[in-house]
């Protein structure tokens, strides 16, 4: 048990070497990449641990609750598959890191690189090691966006920019199809676990509903490893740095759909559906890779396009359905990772040393690096399938079973002839690659003298040629015993028997593979001149992927706008007409089939000075709506009366934690929508008193009046109908005995929130961040019309607090709007933050919590800023809001997290009594961790808020028509105020 917890170990290790990348210096390249290169080794060396285990079909699982009550767990499955593929990913990801380093320039941002890196590399990990098929699916999302993040590195650059932003569309929507698959498949095996989805193979090929879940999930494969139509992404994605080419489009991020084809074959496979299209698609995508490879005139759209066709001779393979092109397509996969990342790693040492990737700019680089130039040309014969090198073994074994017959269909017949004419193409533009970039006369014109790159540049491109070398002379001494692991565990009993010898006599496929290489030489000497004078290949030049793209993106955004032009509007008060009637019509439907009647308890009688409390809230709340029309600060005054009222109607119902809260979120919520006043635009003048207000006008608030009416009696008659009926003695009697013995608190409340529905909690303060910063977002570039700086009453208009403060300091109080002199405000502020602090501590046992706390910490910095204004404030707190939301959910995730170390569910708490001397024993919870996460989130997300209303509603903005910021709002737009 505890050699299966290192795969938690394994996994998580790249994602603390991201997250501590990311705070590194800028200029601290060489330390990112030691961090990122010690990080990626430790958890190879804890893979490799793992191999003696996986013999005949065995596998390594470790599992962690996480929500047990819906079925779902932390699920890690390491079989030799798996193994395998995170070999790839751990190997060839050391191997680029230290490429990296040499390649990346100094002027880069390379610690953010090298975390991106990294996070990418955790999320792959994740997905090879799931045992679980929403796990996969999550875990894919996450390799999607962190590609995204790597393909649009160089941000600067709009081909990068457009470039991530296809790759996350096309391949993020895969993976939405992708979930939906995993749904069906999940649904028809009753669990989401792969060793009972695969177990249950027949059950799910004989469903209705396979061929959808099929479909489904070959869309998400498709799209993420660059599978016809979707193959066009791939070549865009060129515009990023040649290290995440090298790893992301040879050994990662496109083996990511083969992998789960592979995974899932054994039962999705075997029906003329998978045959028909899964070949079809490999194949299309096989020869159009080829074909358009052998015309490019950029080295690494090149070797993009000839990605796109070995991803399709995998694919092709799979999709025969026969146990041994399984094994060929696995032992393929492993093949071109290697040696398309050494040459991806090459195109780049020719574009670092020589300034261009251009083919009809270069010639005769072997004369200026010649070591460059051999390693270069072996990995090439190697894609090309030379003898003696992996890709002949594996192009050999593919021709092989091109010659079997699989179903008897027209595609059965033909496929010897294009698998023939596929590995012809793969020679020529192999050789096309080799001839045109290191032999002929010296080059002329070159940005940068050509010259060899530092060792330590090419080390990894060496040990990747060597691979290629080792495997092809001595692959039963090499890759024999992990393949052979690999493949016994995804095909268990129905392995089939093969040979990795490197001579099988004369046959079929030796002729076939004879003739491609013949053919290719011969293509390249008749058309090799020609090909530098084509701006796109001949056929299927014309049809532009990316022009397709954009066309479909447009017309969804143009019907988006259509329909936004149809039921949108820019009143906010018809929008919530909509809401509100929506919630009617949903409450209705259930009233108007089952009625409505009052349960048979007691009434009690009404307590006067209750009935007056609410009756002073009523009234408050309908003189707000109506001093809305002309004064909108009296309305908000008459608002903070009526959640007064709620306030104390909480504490008088014995809900001291509801009532706190409540008292606390109105004083805050009060300051910011005093802020946001001005933000509201002008009032119309059939608005004021004694204008005439016109019918239109009339009918709309006589329609909100009566949904006002409708709505509150609504309510109303459901509290009645509740409160008439004897309380439900299940779920609060249960959270009433289990708070103290189960969470170690005697707040039930608090208990409940960062216990029992801790999950729900965290997910809440997620989505509180997320609010925040839209918030932020959207307000820092927005400019109310009175804030034009054209307008003559800009001066009239200065920052209220300001006034204030100004006006304390001259003993003014009574004509300004504040009337607490500011020194007051000052010696405030560390009693509110005591008292916050108070409030946190105490919050597992008596009233109080963490958003309690947050809200009292964010009352008493919101006292410094009227006190003081913005920038003194900031200048002498360094308030930076972001962080402290950043830090508050690593807080309470990490709590959560923490809980998997000790065997129990996700989000679990332990508390016990610590002696203290002089005190006695102090209890001591978990769940205070996860407490302070909550707070550190909602006093950034107040203050972000607060900024953002401060900088640019309270301080009138220096900016002129070009909407450039001072440097107060520059400062706020980075969230560091």
């Amino acid at each position: 048990m505890l050699e299966a917890r290192y795969l938690l170990i394994i996994l998580a290790l790249p994602f603390l070497g991201s997250f501590v990348s990311a705070f590194l210096p800028t200029r601290a390249r060489t330390l990112a990449a030691a961090l990122s290169g010690g990080v990626t080794l430790a958890a190879a060396g804890l893979l490799v641990r793992f191999y003696s285990a996986l013999g005949d079909g065995a596998a390594v699982r470790h599992t962690a609750p996480w929500l047990p009550s819906l079925g779902l767990d932390l699920s890690l499955r390491l079989n030799g598959f798996s193994w395998l593929f995170s070999l790839l990913i751990l190997g060839i990801g050391a191997l680029v890191v230290l490429y990296a380093r040499y390649y990346m320039s100094a002027e880069d941002p390379v610690p953010r690189f090298f975390s991106f890196l990294l996070a990418f590399m955790g999320s792959m990990l994740g997905l090879v090691l799931s045992g679980n098929l929403v796990q996969i699916a999550f875990f894919w999302e996450l390799t999607s966006l962190f590609s995204f993040l790597l393909i649009g590195y160089w941000h600067h650059n709009q081909s990068a920019r457009d470039g991530a932003r296809m790759a996350l569309i096309i391949t993020a929507s895969g993976g939405v199809c992708l979930l939906i698959g995993f749904l069906l498949i999940g649904h028809i095996a009753g669990s989401y676990d792969v060793d009972r989805v695969l177990a249950a193979g027949a059950a799910i090929r004989a469903d209705p509903l396979y061929l959808p879940a099929l479909i489904l999930v070959l869309i998400g494969a498709f799209t993420k490893s660059a599978q016809f139509p979707f193959h066009f992404w791939l070549p865009h994605a060129m515009a990023a740095p040649t290290p995440v080419s090298a790893y992301l489009h040879s050994a990662t991020m496109v083996k990511a759909g083969i992998y789960v084809l592979i995974l899932l074959w054994p039962a999705l496979s075997g029906t003329e559906s998978w045959y028909l299209i899964v070949s079809t698609a490999g194949l299309a995508t096989l020869l159009i890779g080829a074909w358009a490879a052998i015309f490019q005139q950029d080295l690494k759209g090149l070797l993009a396009y000839s990605t796109i066709s070995h991803l399709g001779l995998i694919t092709l393979l799979l999709g025969l359905g026969s146990p041994l092109a399984a094994v060929a397509a696995i032992f393929h996969t492993v093949n071109h990772a290697t040696f398309k990342a050494s040459l991806f790693m090459a195109a780049g040492i020719i574009d670092h040393e020589t300034g261009t990737r251009d083919l009809r700019k270069l010639s005769g680089l072997a004369r200026f690096m010649p070591i460059t130039a051999t390693l270069a040309m072996v990995a090439a014969a190697a894609m090309a399938g030379v003898p003696l090198l992996n890709g002949f073994l594996s192009k050999e074994m593919f021709l092989a079973e091109a010659l079997e017959a699989h179903s008897g269909t027209v595609l059965d017949r033909i496929l010897p002839v294009l698998a023939t004419v596929a590995s012809t193409f793969s020679v020529l533009y192999s050789l096309r690659f080799i001839h045109q970039a290191f032999f002929g006369p010296p080059p002329v014109g070159l940005p940068r003298e050509p010259h060899e790159a530092p060792h330590w540049m090419r080390l990894p491109i060496e040990i990747l040629v060597l691979l290629c070398l080792l495997v092809g002379i001595i692959p039963a001494l090499t890759i024999g015993p992990l393949l052979a692991t690999a493949v016994s565990s995804v095909l268990g009993e129905r392995t089939p028997a093969y040979s990795l010898a490197i001579w099988h006599g004369f046959n079929l496929p030796l002729l076939m593979s004879a003739i491609a290489l013949v053919g290719g030489v011969l293509l390249y000497l008749i058309f090799g001149d020609r090909l530098n004078a084509m701006k796109s290949s001949p056929v299927i030049g014309r049809l532009k992927g990316r022009r397709t793209f954009e066309l479909v993106l447009s017309a969804i955004i143009d019907g988006a706008r259509g329909l936004r032009r149809l039921v949108g509007t820019r009143r906010q008060q018809v929008q919530l007409r909509l809401l509100v009637l929506t919630t009617f019509l949903a409450a209705g439907l259930p009233l108007a089939r089952l009625g409505y009647a009052a349960g048979p308890s007691a009434r009690t009688l009404i307590d006067p000075v209750f009935a007056i409390l609410w009756i002073v809230g009523a009234v408050s709340a309908i003189t707000a709506a109506w001093q809305a029309k002309y004064h909108r600060l009296a309305a908000l005054v008459m608002v903070g009366v009526a959640g007064l009222s709620t306030c104390i109607s909480f504490i008088w119902l014995s809900a001291p934690d509801l009532g706190l809260t409540q008292l606390l979120v109105e004083t805050v919520t009060l300051v910011l929508l005093l802020l946001g006043l001005r933000w509201l635009p002008q009032r119309r003048p059939d608005f004021w008193p004694g204008s005439g207000t016109p019918l239109s006008v009339r009918y709309r608030r006589g329609a909100d009046l009566l949904i006002a009416l409708v709505g509150g009696a609504g309510v109303a008659a459901f509290a009645y109908a509740i409160m008439t009926r004897p309380a439900p003695e299940g779920i609060s009697r249960y959270f009433m005995e289990q708070a103290y013995p189960g969470g170690g608190g005697t707040n039930v409340v608090n208990v409940i929130l960062v216990d029992f529905r801790g999950f729900d909690t965290l997910g809440e303060i997620t989505v509180l961040s997320i609010v925040a910063l839209t918030v932020f977002t959207l307000l820092r570039r927005f400019r109310p019309a009175a804030e034009s700086v054209e307008m003559p009453e800009q001066q009239r208009t200065q920052n209220a607090f300001d006034d204030a403060r100004e006006g304390s300091k001259r003993g003014d109080t009574a004509r300004h709007y504040l009337l607490v002199p500011r020194v007051t405000m000052e010696w405030l502020f560390p009693v509110v933050l005591t008292l916050a602090l108070y409030l946190l501590v105490r919050g597992h046992d008596l009233p109080g919590g963490g958003f309690a706390a947050g809200l009292t910490a964010s009352i008493g910095i919101i006292l410094l800023y009227m006190a003081n204004g913005t920038k003194a404030v900031e200048a002498r707190l360094h308030v930076q809001p972001v962080r402290w939301i950043s830090a508050g959910l690593l807080c309470a995730t990490a709590t959560g997290g923490a809980a998997w170390f000790f065997g129990y569910p996700f989000l679990s708490s332990h508390f016990s009594y610590l002696d203290v001397p002089l005190i006695g024993p102090v209890p001591i919870a978990s769940a205070l961790l996860f407490d302070i996460g909550v707070f550190a989130v909602v006093v950034g997300t107040t203050v972000l808020i607060l900024i953002a209303l401060a900088h640019q509603s309270i301080r009138t903005p220096r900016a002129s028509r070009s909407g450039e910021l001072d440097a107060s709002e520059a400062a706020a737009s980075e969230g560091e105020g």
